[in-house]
This record gives C-alpha cells, structure tokens and sequence, in this order.
C-alpha cells in the first residue's frame, strides 16, 4: 500500500512523492547510483549503511527480487529514491515485488520524484545530509530538522556495526556454475561490509575462506598462520576504523600477501601512511572507466565509495597502478616492498562489467607463491 511521502534535504529543499516499503522516516546520506541494473545487488550492499540512494535510471523494481543476487542478507540503506516503481514486476525468477522485500527489511522508499533533478542537486552541491518518510509519521519542518541533525558520514565508523558477529567458513563457489577450487589456501577475510561476490570469486580461486570480525586483532589472525589476509568492502569513514589499521601494519611487516577492495583499500593506504578525504558526491555505479597505469588498458568498472585515497600523501614504497578516468582520482596501489595491493572500485561487480575481476586472479598467485615459504 502507498503512501504520502517526503524527501527532505539540509538546506530545506523538500521532494514530495509517493512512498513505498515500511511506512517510516530515516536519515542518511542522500547519494545517487548510475547502474542501469542491479538494483537488488544494490539495496543490499553493506556499503550503503546510514545511504539513501537516488537511483538514475528511471524505472525500478521491474524484475522483482529473486532468491540469489543479495550481496548480504538484508537491505542495509536508509532507504531509495525512484522516479517510477514498478508494482507488477515480470521476470522468471522472481519471487517477490520490490515492495515486499523493502516492508520485510523496514525498509522507506519513496517514487514519482524528479530523480534527475535531485542528481543535478548532488552534482552541484555534494552528498547532502536527507530524511525521507511517510508524511503521517513526520511534518516538513520535523524532517528538515532531522536531516540537518544527522551528523554526516565523515568520522563514522560503520564497519563494525555491519560486520560479521561470529566467524565462519565461506565455501560456495561462483554461480550459476558453482565454480570452487578444490584446494584451501588458508585465507582470512576480514569482514567490514563484505559482499558476497566477493566471497564467491576468493573461492573460486582460493577455495574455502575464513571470514572475521571487523575488531579482530592481529595477534588472534596470526595464530591461524594465513597464506593471504584479504580486506573487504564496507560503509563509512575509513580512519576512525583504527583497530583494522593497527593489524594491517602488523600484517605489512609479516610480509603476508594482502588484497583490499573498496574501503579496505582506504584502510591498506591508511595502514600504509597515506590520506583519505571525504568525495563531494562520490562514485556509485557500474560505467566507471579506470586506467592500469602500467599497461595503459581501460577497464569500464563497478564503484560504490564517498572517500578516497589522496594521492599525494603516498609514501615513495607505494606506487599507483590505476586512475579514474573521471575525476583522476586514485583507484589502485601496489606496495613495492610487500606483497600487498588493492583496488577502489569493485572487480567483483554485482553489479556491473567483470572486466578487471583479473585482480582476483593476481591475488591468488600470490597466496600459492607465499604459501610456498
């Protein structure tokens, strides 16, 4: 059942529309995706947590939600903005409406907005701070106050709250094939916000893999004598995660092969000397084209990030190996004197183009050489 619905901003711009999903009100960081498709994938991506995302394309929901693309197991964005909602979706492996998953989750939506002004909006100013919710449950004045009192992401550590509380073993291969290698690596992934591709594609290539806790401290992960540390995706500002950053040092040191995505990437930097800063508007899409330095090649890739490493402040044993062709912002490092690199977009996809999904590849090279010692 629809609803009356409002998208308030922090300078007190307001969107009227019609919401849909769980008749509430939330806060978060109003932030708007480019992907054509994937929209599930999307929702469910832990690297939305205290997001609400304005989706470009303009029709949304019309192939339903199906049992196998979540990248976790509930929607962890404030809430979505569309231009048009599709209620009757039609796809063969369907197995709810949009709309359903989004009540099951507590999830706000809200449609019939002006999605590309609101972009054009982000575009000029930035990322803004936004409430959106059901105009029975919250006035136009309560919901400017309450996204101009939402603090912003920059600070906050997310990674924790959406972590893994107990430790377990990954073991399903890439679908539909089920492709798993045979062979265990012994590889430990740290959980800040990890999808599930990603899960899938370590598997694929380095068999079964032990994911952990965002806060587990170096001196527990040694014990297991890992062959690669792998550092995932996730929300939030990547400096306050200190904990992570402590052990990935210590991790540099032991020589042991390191692969970052996302926010790990941010974190390996940070752990390697260098800066981050807070994006205006961020990269969130899947048309993202991003330059391999050594070899010249554009990659057309995935991305999901609001902060970013600032070149700049690399220390001289860190090299760069791949730029946005965008904005020129900072997208890939190698350390020269330790097996370990990482990557800001998304190889994994899910959704988007599987052009530089290789990085997994290089990755499991490493772990089998190291492993070798």
């Amino acid at each position: 059942m629809s609803f009356k619905a409002i998208l308030a901003f922090e300078d007190g711009s307001v969107f009227y529309g019609k919401g849909f999903g769980k008749e509430k009100f939330d806060v978060g960081e109003l932030v708007f995706n480019t992907s054509m498709t994937g929209y599930q994938e999307i929702i469910t991506d832990p690297s939305y947590k205290k997001q609400i995302i304005t989706f470009t394309h303009p029709h949304i929901g019309n192939t339903g939600i199906n049992l196998e693309d979540n990248e976790s197991n509930i929607i962890h964005a404030s809430g979505i903005v569309v231009k048009n909602f599709c209620e009757k979706p039609s796809n063969w492996r369907s197995s709810s409406t949009l709309d359903e998953f989004l009540i099951k989750n507590e999830t706000i939506a809200i449609s019939n907005v002006d999605t590309r002004e609101i972009t054009s909006i982000l575009r000029e100013k930035g990322a803004m701070n936004c409430c959106i919710g059901s105009l029975s449950m919250i006035s136009e004045d309560d919901a400017i106050f309450a996204a101009k009192e939402f603090s912003g992401l920059e600070g906050m550590d997310l990674a924790k709250v959406v972590s893994t509380k107990s430790d377990y073993i990954w073991n399903k291969g890439t679908w539909p094939q089920n492709n798993s290698s045979k062979e265990s690596h012994n590889v430990v992934a740290y959980d800040f916000g990890i999808k599930e591709n990603i899960l899938r594609l370590l598997n694929e290539h380095l068999g079964e893999v032990k994911v952990i806790n965002a806060e587990t401290p170096y001196e527990e992960i040694i014990k297991l004598s890992p062959n690669g540390i792998f550092l995932s995706n996730g929300p939030g500002d990547p400096e306050p995660c200190d904990y992570a950053i402590k052990s990935i040092k210590k991790f540099l040191k032991d020589k042991i092969p390191i692969f970052g995505i996302c926010l790990g990437h941010q974190l390996l930097s940070l752990a390697g000397g260098a800066n981050t800063y807070k994006m205006k508007f961020g990269h969130h899409g899947a048309n993202h084209p991003v330059q391999d330095i050594e070899s010249k090649e554009v990659y057309i890739t995935s991305q999901n990030h609001g902060f970013a490493v600032d070149a700049d402040t690399l220390p001289k044993n860190i090299k760069i190996t791949h730029i946005s062709l965008f904005d020129k912002s900072l997208q890939g490092i190698e350390f020269i004197d330790s097996p370990a690199f990482s990557f800001q977009g998304h190889p994994e996809a899910s959704p988007g183009p599987q052009e530089i999904q290789n990085l997994f590849k290089k990755f499991s090279l490493m772990v089998k050489e190291y492993a070798k010692t």
